[in-house]
């Protein structure tokens, strides 16, 4: 193993250079017989193989790489940096944030991965989940240290009315909150 890269012999001796995300290579493999799921990505100069713990990463790859301008080495870093139950939350959530925090992505293509997903995913996507005003974060930010879960704040951010002062959109979203745990 040399970075994230590892050479795997296969039963019959022939020996593959793969690409392996961190949870593979993070089990001291060295010697040990492991299964992996590969996808081997074709290219006019190269031929590079990836590997992966799951059949849910190596379906999660694949889909990656149907989105245009998403390339192989940057599927793998979104792989490699998060679990397949966490970006699909992201997703959901339409959380912007934690797709900027995954290494050699900038803003635009997490907002186009997030749009792209979510219509595979059937999830709703909303701008007004992307861009919120300072009092939208604000009146998040309250609820979420009142107790409430960043989505649960967020959904009762935009039932609350909007023409309402930040003091009295927190008291609506307290008491829009606390009706629905009853």
């Amino acid at each position: 193993i040399e970075g994230n890269k590892g050479l795997v012999e296969t039963t019959s001796g022939l020996s593959y250079e793969v690409n392996l995300v961190p949870s593979i290579i993070s089990k001291s493999i060295l010697g040990k017989t492991i299964d992996i799921y590969t996808q081997l990505i074709v290219r006019e100069d190269s031929q590079t193989l990836y590997g992966f713990a799951n059949k849910e990463e190596s379906d999660l790859f694949k889909l990656l790489l149907s989105i245009s301008g998403i390339g192989p080495k940057v599927s793998f870093g979104i792989i490699s940096f998060s679990k397949t139950e966490q970006l699909l939350k992201a997703v959901k959530l339409n959380d912007l944030e934690y797709f900027t925090r995954i290494p050699g992505l900038g803003r635009k293509t997490a907002l186009k991965l997030i749009v792209e997903l979510s219509s595979k995913f059937d999830s709703e996507f909303s701008m007004s989940n992307i861009y919120m005003s300072e009092d939208d974060r604000l009146i998040v930010d309250a609820l979420v240290s009142l107790g409430f879960k960043s989505n649960e704040a967020k959904k009762i951010l935009s039932e609350t009315p909007k023409n309402l002062s930040v003091e009295e959109r927190i008291k609506k979203g307290i008491q829009l909150g606390t009706s629905k745990k009853k």
